[in-house]
């Protein structure tokens, strides 16, 4: 765990900022530390070490309120920050929503959770990892060039205190490897990956499988046709399934629904997804990407059906949006150290469906399978959904040849309704899902 000495920081600051006039004050402090070790065609590129140490304050008085930060921790320059941050409150404007979290909204006795692998690799370890990527990727026949193979780990600290009485601290590690290759030659060439990212050492992927993945990944794009034009399903892959879920975490979003900005302000209670499909948020999953035992206000984090059956049964809540919308915060609160706290889900994922990738798609007459999406062309206000794309096409329910320079285009309320998941979830991203398959998009080529 962080050291008393952050305890101690986050004590004297808050104590300063009642000193300066603050009616009440909360503050978080991060510490952090990286390495990683990149190399290109056989030759180490880069190697990287940091060590960031921030501090963020926000002040009330009244309902006003105003943040600061600092990565300067010396005694003379808390004190300044505190005097700032009081004096910025003064003239700004009132915020009839934010607030502290009271006694009774505080967690109590947060869960230890799984999160912190104390084991921190050696350069040469972290160099050894990226050159058995890059060396398995360079040796699939058919790769021609490379964008390098990187290694790294990190670490961070996380201590958050008010003056309501709160206090609490947690850590984080993590561990990744990577590889980035090209095929082909000319303008016919093609570029894929592969990585894997762990909070633990010993989940992390094989560099060199790793590796492997991404130079056969690059080759499986050579010949690469763009698509017909017309409505027709597409299948995201799990590389690419998320991002959907993405967007319906912003739909979703206190923040975005408190504003009527978006198109499902109103879909509470309602049926959003097609029946069958589950999303949960689970903030205590052990050795979850964003685990975490409190939010940044402190109120308890809860594993959360927020759909459940295709039904939306909740919205991702802090304390400023849920008092906006007169509910109670689902403790999804998230904050850095430069501005107020915001809502943002912890560890989502849609749950697997019950057929295999291949059952997915062998009714599919026509149709694609995404597994890399580009540019972004997303209303959350409206639901309108257009976005680059490239993967393969689908025969007779057959993956026939590799396709780009496609679009795919449609409205995410229809897509959410038409969807079906398969069952090959994996915890990669933190936001995760099975491959999904959507009936009824507009697909366009570039002929």
């Amino acid at each position: 765990m962080a050291d008393d000495r952050d305890t101690e920081l986050l004590t004297d600051l808050i104590s300063a900022a009642r000193k300066a006039g603050a009616d009440g004050a909360d503050a978080v402090y991060a510490r952090g530390q990286s390495q990683s070790v990149s190399q290109r065609l056989g030759t180490p590129e880069a190697i990287e070490r940091s060590e960031e140490n921030d501090i963020g304050l926000r002040v009330f008085i009244g309902r006003q309120q105003a943040c600061v930060s600092s990565s300067d921790v010396s005694p003379a320059a808390l004190t300044g920050l505190a005097e700032r941050a009081v004096a910025m409150a003064k003239v700004a404007p009132e915020d009839p929503y934010a607030r502290l979290a009271t006694a009774a909204e505080v967690t109590g006795a947060p869960p230890e959770l799984e999160m912190y692998d104390p084991t921190e690799p050696h350069a040469d370890d972290l160099r050894d990892r990226a050159s058995a990527a890059e060396d398995a990727a360079r040796a699939v026949d058919g790769v021609t060039n490379s964008e390098g193979a990187e290694a790294g780990w990190g670490l961070t600290d996380v201590t958050i205190a008010a003056s309501n009485g709160f206090l609490g601290r947690y850590r984080r590690s993590s561990h990744y490897v990577s590889a980035s290759v090209l095929a082909g030659s000319g303008q016919a060439m093609e570029r894929d990956y592969d990585y894997d990212a762990k909070v633990f050492l010993s989940d992390l992927g094989d560099a060199a499988s790793i590796g492997r993945n991404a130079g056969q990944r690059a080759v499986r794009r050579l010949g690469a046709k763009s698509p017909k034009t017309g409505s027709l399903p597409v299948v995201f892959d799990k590389r690419a399934s998320a991002s959907l879920l993405r967007h319906f975490a912003s739909a979703v979003n206190g923040a975005a629904v408190a504003r009527g900005t978006s198109f499902l302000k109103d879909a509470l209670g309602t049926q959003v997804f097609a029946q069958g499909i589950d999303v949960v948020d689970d903030p205590h999953r052990a050795r979850g990407f964003k685990s975490r035992p409190f939010d940044a206000e402190g109120v308890a984090t809860n594993h959360s059906a927020i759909v459940t059956n295709g039904t939306l049964q909740s919205w991702f809540l802090d304390l400023a949006t849920a008092t906006q919308l007169a509910t109670t915060t689902t403790g999804h609160a998230s904050r850095g150290v430069g501005g107020p706290p915001s809502p943002s889900p912890s560890n989502l994922y849609i749950a697997a469906g019950a057929q295999s990738l291949a059952a997915m798609i062998a009714d599919i007459k026509e149709g694609i399978l995404v597994n890399e999406l580009m540019g972004m062309s997303i209303s959350i206000v409206t639901g309108d959904y257009s976005r680059g794309a490239a993967g393969f096409w689908i025969e007779n329910g057959q993956i026939t040849h590799p396709i780009s320079e496609a679009t795919i285009a449609g409205n995410l309320k229809e897509m959410f309704a038409n969807l079906t998941a398969a069952d090959d979830l994996e915890f990669k991203y933190g936001v995760d899902a099975p491959s999904l398959r959507v009936d009824g998009m507009t697909v366009a080529g570039s002929n």
